[in-house]
């Protein structure tokens, strides 16, 4: 799930710098974007160098809990950026974040240059006009200042412990306000010129055309979220090189890079390879409470996640193979998955 860290000095990355209360929610949500490279946890607006955790959450420095991005802009626009950050926070409270209160939990975005700052107003603008919400926007757009990376226990938070991020998500009052706010909107209504994150080619597709062309288990499978059997499916001891995307879509899913042996009879990966194409959601089937993994565009069930994997990620991707497609490195080309030629080479 978490992306491979990057020299954020190379000059083919641009950088980023949001505020939206907690940094560890804000990792969460922009590190799942496309062309987004590393996102760091950190302070910044403030006084003292280097602050401290412990100094930055008393309030009295004047920092605020930040994330820089840094993004390839032949991937993803900065607007794009943009519209994710405002699906993940209350621009309309002055206060804080959901459960975190106080100055240093405030939303704001750092501008790196006038460039930013002007699209950066433009959105604030549009996500006012929206509707969306009913009040004021009051999330701040100021110059970037010296960005400080918090501690590592802050970084990738919600990898190193998944089950204390999902409950601090639901508890703080984040996830579920988020849900309700945007539940059925699309990107257009709010944003008119439609340069929202899910500019892919895989979301327009005859999915009626292509559930037609599924076998019975494949069908089963991701339409109707069954399982099939342990030790006797088509990719679990699959070791050959390539990736594996959505039988439906055809979205990116997983590498064979990042596949292992778990002994479980079904395919697993320790991360995804496009995290933005995979959609997690709480299961209480089968009396208990699972994360079921779908994707984005084909919204097919494709299995679970576990927090019993191998390091560093700590988890453990255990997929249906009905529900994947598996396309060898030497066939990238030709199936038009070039771009990912180069994780063979």
């Amino acid at each position: 799930m978490k992306k491979a860290k990057v020299d954020i000095n190379d000059e083919r990355y641009d950088k980023a710098t949001f505020a939206g209360g907690c940094f560890w929610c804000m990792e969460a949500a922009l590190e799942k974007v496309d062309g987004v490279e590393e996102v760091i946890s950190g302070y910044t607006g403030g006084d003292a160098a280097n602050p401290s955790y412990e100094e930055v959450s008393s309030g009295t420095t004047g920092h605020y809990e930040a994330v820089q991005v840094i993004y390839d802009p032949e991937k993803v626009s900065y607007e794009q950026i943009l519209h994710v950050f405002w699906r993940q926070i209350d621009p309309t409270d002055s206060g804080g974040q959901f459960a975190d209160r106080g100055s240093q939990y405030r939303s704001a975005i750092f501008y790196q240059d006038e460039e930013q700052r002007e699209k950066a107003q433009k959105s604030k603008e549009e996500i006012g006009k929206s509707g969306v919400f009913d009040g004021t926007i009051v999330t701040e757009i100021l110059p970037a200042s010296e960005f400080y990376p918090a501690e590592e226990y802050h970084q990738d938070y919600y990898i190193k412990n998944p089950v204390r991020y999902n409950i601090y998500t639901q508890g703080s009052g984040r996830k579920g306000f988020l849900k309700k706010q945007w539940e059925g909107i699309e990107e257009d209504h709010v944003f008119p010129e439609g340069e929202g994150d899910d500019s892919s080619r895989y979301k327009d597709f005859d999915k009626e055309k292509r559930l037609e062309e599924l076998t019975e288990l494949q069908y089963k499978v991701t339409q109707k979220s069954g399982t099939e059997r342990a030790f006797e499916n088509e990719y679990w001891d699959n070791k050959e090189e390539g990736i594996y995307v959505d039988i439906v879509s055809g979205e990116p899913l997983f590498s064979s890079i990042d596949k292992y042996a778990s002994g479980t009879g079904w395919p697993s990966f320790s991360k995804a390879l496009e995290p933005g194409n995979i959609v997690e959601r709480e299961d209480r089937g089968l009396f208990m409470k699972r994360i079921e993994v779908r994707s984005k565009y084909g919204d097919s069930h494709l299995g679970h996640v576990f927090p019993d994997g191998p390091e560093p990620s700590g988890l453990r991707y255990c997929m249906n193979s009905a529900a994947l497609r598996f396309i060898p490195k030497d066939e990238l080309e030709k199936e038009g998955y070039a771009e990912y030629k180069k994780l063979f080479e």
